[in-house]
């Protein structure tokens, strides 16, 4: 995803240090050779940490156009993301890492990663998904109409995908590979999967309806993404939103979080809820579940990209 921003010729800008934070007002620039850059950083707390993220991009003759910063109470440990503009010409990318490298190692930084979105490579994701389509086709729509900035590796499932759905044509259109490996319960096909995803940068679980094994997780040793509906733990095994619906509920929600070894246990990335009601049936119920799951996904998906999702102790995340 490319982003250019146009500077202001007057910047003025307010800070508050403990949450939701930085930003920068005014509009107009006469430069078209800007180039938008993210910077994330997590680092034991300490004094001065504020200035010299805004000193190191100054310096440099960039300027920022938009900071959050978090220090939770109580717990030392300091967090921010910084969206800013600069010249390429004048802070070339290999300068730019050495720079934010330089601050990390003065205060200690457990994270600092610096994003170029116009300069490298998009995240390589692969969707993996099951009988069910709904997340797979928006992943896949999303994507197309460049709201996702990723590249889609692949698409794995253990369903097999008709030719006569929308699918495989899409797949076969924008010549994304398409695996269908059926899976048992004394076969998983784990180590073809990860064979087929060893060079992605993210794993996508679309309605994925398999359990990943702690095996798994650690032979791939990169993030995935899962989405799953709000019906749990209420209403568990087959056909949730039916007895949901049969319940009468009120509220339904969607929810995306890390896959962990416990099962749609990890933190948290994003959640959605939506009011429903008696005059709802089973039909129209199944498709407000199903929107929230697409737009939850799609969202956790981009916050990732955009690097807005930062660990947060032991079970939980910051999202800026």
């Amino acid at each position: 995803m490319s982003i250019v921003r146009r500077l202001p010729s007057k910047v003025v800008g307010s800070c508050s240090r403990n949450s939701y934070s930085c930003f920068n007002k005014s509009v107009d620039s006469s430069s078209s050779s800007l180039t938008h850059g993210i910077h994330v950083f997590q680092s034991p707390d300490a004094v001065g940490i504020v200035a010299k993220l805004s000193d190191c991009i100054a310096t440099r003759g960039g300027n920022i156009i938009a900071a959050d910063v978090f220090v939770p109470h109580n717990k030392h440990v300091f967090y921010s993301r910084t969206d800013f503009v600069f010249d390429p010409v004048k802070w070339p990318r290999h300068q730019m890492d050495q720079d934010f490298l330089n601050l990390s190692i003065t205060f200690n930084a457990m994270r600092s990663v610096v994003r170029v979105p116009a300069l490298d490579p998009k995240y390589k994701i692969a969707v993996l998904a099951s009988k069910q389509n709904h997340c797979l086709v928006d992943t896949l729509h999303e994507w197309q109409d460049g709201k996702l900035p990723v590249d889609i590796t692949c698409v794995i499932s253990n369903h097999d995908k008709d030719s006569k759905t929308n699918v495989m044509p899409f797949l076969e259109r924008h010549g994304i590979p398409y695996h269908h490996l059926s899976i048992t319960a004394d076969n998983k096909r784990e180590g073809e999967i990860l064979e087929l995803v060893k060079d992605t940068d993210l794993l996508v679980l679309a309605r994925y309806m398999q359990i990943l094994s702690s095996n798994f997780l650690r032979s791939y040793g990169k993030d995935i993404i899962n989405i799953h509906h709000g019906l749990l733990p209420s209403f568990k095994g087959g056909h949730p939103a039916k007895q949901a619906f049969d319940a009468g509920v009120k509220l339904i929600g969607a929810t995306s979080h890390f896959v962990t070894e416990g099962l749609d246990a990890g933190p948290i990335i994003e959640q959605m809820v939506e009011r429903v009601s008696h005059r709802e049936n089973l039909q129209s119920f199944v498709q407000k579940s199903e929107n929230l799951e697409k737009q939850c996904l799609s969202k956790a998906i981009r916050s990732y990209c955009e690097l807005r999702v930062l660990p947060f102790e032991e079970n939980k995340t910051v999202v800026f």
